[in-house]
This record gives C-alpha cells, sequence and structure tokens, in this order.
C-alpha cells in the first residue's frame, strides 16, 4: 500500500471510492512480493503493480469491480497455459491477491497510517483476507508498538492479532495469520495480512569520496535512507551529496558508537566503510564488527588494503566470528571501472546477501530465480 498511499489519499479526502489489490502471498517464482500493491483510483486511474504485468489487466478489472459494487475478493493467479487468451503468470509463479474497496467508510483510519508513514514511525495495517462471513472480509486493525485500533470484528479477534502482529512488527515483515472464527489460535476460520510499515532501513556510508556520491545515489533508490560521515568539513557537504538523507562531518568511528548507543542502527542496517585509509576504517570497522549484527559491513580497497586490514583487526583483537561478517574488497565482481559501476557493484553484494543470491549469472543456475528468505 505504501507504493500507492500517495495516490490513494486525494479520492479518500473526498470520499470517494477506490479499489485496491494487495499481492498477500507468493509462490514459486512469484514477480512481486506480498504487500506490493495497485490501486484503481475513483476516476479509472491504474497505480503501481501486482505482478510486473502478467495479470495486471484481470486485476484492474477486478479492482474496478470491487470498487463499484464494495465486496472484497481474494483471488489466485497462477501459471498460465497454453491459451494465449489465459490469465496467469508466465514466470511459473502463483499468486493470492486480496482486492478491497478503499473509502473513508471501508478505512477509517487509513489517515492516521499516512501520518505514521510519512513520520517514520512503525505503524502495521491487519485486514481480514478470509472468513466465512463476508462482513468481516476487509475489517482492519492498525497496529502499533504500543497498541492497536480500529476493529476486525471481535474483540477477541482484535487482542490475538494485535498481540501476535508486535513481533512482525518489530522485524518489519508482512504475512498472513491465521485464526479461528473469532481470533481463536487455531489454523482454520480466519486468514489476516499483516502488512508492516517500518522505516526505510539506512545506509551508512563513510567516506565523502565520488564513490560514496554513486553509492548514496544508488542507495537512495533501493529505498535506503542514506547517511554520508566524513571527518573532513571540507569534503562532507551536502552540496556533494544531493541524494543523502544527512551528510555528517565527524570521526566515523565516534559517529557509528553514537548511533549504536542511541539505538539508531538495526538488523536492517548497511554500513559501508569507502575510506580505504587505515585511520579513519581500523577504528571503525573496530566498532561495527563488534556491535549488534547488521545487514551488511562492507569494505572498499585493494588486495592489499584488505590484507593490511585484517591484520590490523586481528592485532585490535578482533576474532573469526567477528571479521566473517566483513565483506572485504567489497562488491561483486563485475569489472567495474567508474564510480557508478563500483556503486552497482557494491549494491549487487548487497542485495546477495539480503537474498542468500549466488551473485552468478541466472542463465548458469537451474534453481528457482527468486529467493524466500531474507537475512
Amino acid at each position: 500500500m505504501r507504493d500507492v498511499l500517495a495516490a490513494m489519499m486525494p479520492g479518500w479526502q473526498k470520499g470517494q471510492n477506490a479499489g485496491l489489490a494487495t499481492v498477500v502471498s507468493t509462490f514459486k517464482s512469484a514477480p512481486r512480493l506480498p504487500g506490493a500493491s495497485m490501486l484503481v483510483t475513483a476516476a479509472g486511474e491504474a497505480v503501481g503493480s501486482v505482478s510486473g504485468g502478467c495479470v495486471e489487466g484481470a486485476v484492474y478489472e477486478l479492482a474496478t469491480q470491487v470498487k463499484e459494487d464494495g465486496t472484497p475478493v481474494l483471488v489466485r493467479y497462477g501459471v498460465s497455459d497454453d491459451d494465449a487468451y489465459a490469465v496467469g503468470l508466465t514466470c511459473g509463479g502463483i499468486i493470492d491477491i486480496f482486492v478491497e474497496p478503499v473509502s473513508r467508510q471501508s478505512f477509517a483510519e487509513l489517515d492516521t497510517v499516512r501520518l505514521d508513514i510519512a513520520e517514520q514511525r512503525r505503524v502495521g495495517v491487519a485486514t481480514v483476507i478470509e472468513h466465512p462471513d463476508i462482513g468481516r472480509l476487509g475489517r482492519h486493525l492498525v497496529v502499533r508498538p504500543h497498541g492497536f485500533g480500529g476493529d476486525l470484528g471481535s474483540e477477541r479477534a482484535n487482542h490475538a492479532v494485535g498481540d501476535d502482529t508486535q513481533g512482525l512488527l518489530a522485524a518489519g515483515r508482512s504475512g498472513i495469520l491465521t485464526y479461528g472464527l473469532d481470533g481463536e489460535r487455531l489454523d482454520t476460520g480466519m486468514r489476516v495480512f499483516f502488512a508492516s510499515y517500518a522505516p526505510p532501513p539506512r545506509m551508512l556510508v563513510f567516506g565523502a569520496i565520488d564513490f560514496a556520491a554513486a553509492l548514496a545515489r544508488l542507495g537512495a533508490f533501493l529505498g535506503y535512507r542514506v547517511t554520508v560521515c566524513d571527518a573532513r568539513a571540507v569534503f562532507a557537504t551536502p552540496a556533494r551529496f544531493p541524494d543523502a538523507a544527512e551528510v555528517v562531518n565527524a570521526w566515523p568511528h565516534r559517529y557509528l558508537a553514537e548511533q549504536l548507543e542511541h539505538g539508531l542502527v538495526d538488523e536492517r542496517t548497511v554500513i559501508c566503510v569507502l575510506t580505504h585509509d587505515p585511520k579513519f576504517d581500523i577504528p571503525l570497522l573496530d566498532v561495527a564488527l563488534r556491535a549488534r549484527p547488521v545487514a551488511f559491513i562492507g569494505a572498499m580497497g585493494s588486495r592489499r588494503t584488505h590484507a593490511d586490514r585484517i591484520g590490523r583487526l586481528r592485532a585490535a583483537g578482533l576474532d573469526d566470528a567477528a571479521m566473517s561478517r566483513l565483506h572485504s574488497p567489497v562488491g561483486l565482481d563485475l569489472g567495474a571501472r567508474t564510480p557508478e559501476e563500483t556503486a552497482v557493484s557494491i549494491a549487487a553484494e548487497i542485495i546477495a546477501k539480503q537474498w542468500s543470491g549466488s551473485g552468478e549469472p541466472l542463465h548458469r543456475l537451474d534453481e528457482r530465480i527468486h529467493h524466500d528468505e531474507q537475512h
């Protein structure tokens, strides 16, 4: 929903109806992850995507119908058959899509959700996607770290879902939960899709160089909130890094230690050390590798720089477990030369680490393209 929220709000504020289609589960090589959405506005405009093009036409027609008749529906699209006019996924995947009407009446809490997302506060939305009582379908519960609001049809269901989704909200994960008809913790009866809207993950780039400018641009494109940090004030300026959310003039290891102390670094944070200068990167990596786990720690440099770096870090007392978290020299072997190409190389390794990708060309592999587990 996050992707289509801006297009949804003007009609919602005017009291108009829209049709919202959301991917709630995927199997095999589905092109979009759960939470991907397509909106059909009151004027019939389509915004967003649920399949990368495979079933968009059919979903548009269904969302238009739901917008008009107000009846939510859960549909499944699978592998298309040999009929050229069949609706399906040519990639061989299967997706379940929940289509619901969205208006002030059906989703009164939407504006508060919008504010939470805009102000980067953790919030999640639980939606009933399957229940024999059609009156329960499409009901919402808005979940926040310290409580919930809305109504899934009963207090028992509200409290069960409100409690059970706190872990998903803290981890920034989305998924389906199954209950009994009235919220009992059973494996059949009612299914609820929980969409978590966590603040964007952080990318901390250390070293105010041209490679950092390219990586900041690509990191922002990938959805990270990018911070560039360097001790040299003459180089660490917002004008040199227009794509960064913030540019910090501070000693890197002190800045990272401060961020850790204030709980501003979490398991989704990416740390990229581009200084390749021992007086900066050794104290910084010493802090990073001793800290709580983050998504990725990478350091740029030549093989010679890498060997020297490893020796210095081991001399500082870092053990094998800590050193195993370091990606150095950072990046995949793409033959990169320019700062932009190098940024692509680094981003490619970050993505591969996140989704357990091999980094091999897809045409050399026989296994499925999309990986399910995030690390």
